[in-house]
């Protein structure tokens, strides 16, 4: 008889532990979207610090993985949906290298899940407020990143 890997239980979120995402948005599109949240007075958690990039194609794979291994928690990469790229075809460019970096996320020892990619318009900034409160409870039940030092925001 062979026995069954054991089920693997949500983690309990951790008192008082909010977690620190950095968000790589594209110009065009989710950083747009973003604004939009704000001047709409939309509520996000204050989790997220913002970087506009001019495409989510030009996040290179270390911006992705350099504040994860400083120790912020999550990492989101937003760029404009299928076929409205401003650069053609930098949004799956963007999509593809993020599912690199996943794969190799177990070998340095963190959760693919402290990286997300997701496609928000100009037009979508409750979706961008969504996705931030989405990801940050997410975070919440993974719990700090294992690599954090003291980090001062």
């Amino acid at each position: 008889m062979i026995a069954e890997p054991a089920a693997r239980s949500e983690p309990a979120p951790q008192e008082g532990f909010e977690p620190r995402i950095i968000a790589f948005l594209c110009n065009w599109c989710t950083y747009t979207g973003a604004d939009l949240a704000g001047t709409s007075r939309i509520q996000y958690p204050p989790n997220v610090r913002v970087i506009r990039v001019m495409c989510s194609g030009a996040v290179d794979p270390l911006y992705i993985l350099k504040p994860l291994l400083e120790g912020v928690d999550g990492v989101l990469i937003g760029g404009c949906h299928a076929g409205d790229c401003h650069y053609v075809n930098g949004n799956y460019k963007a999509r593809r290298r993020v599912a690199v970096v996943r794969s190799y996320m177990e070998q340095l020892g963190l959760e693919p899940d402290r990286i997300w990619f997701r496609f928000i318009s100009a037009s979508e900034g409750r979706v961008f407020a969504e996705t931030v409160a989405e990801m940050t409870a997410q975070l919440k039940k993974l719990g700090p990143n294992p690599l954090a030092k003291e980090w001062t925001a």
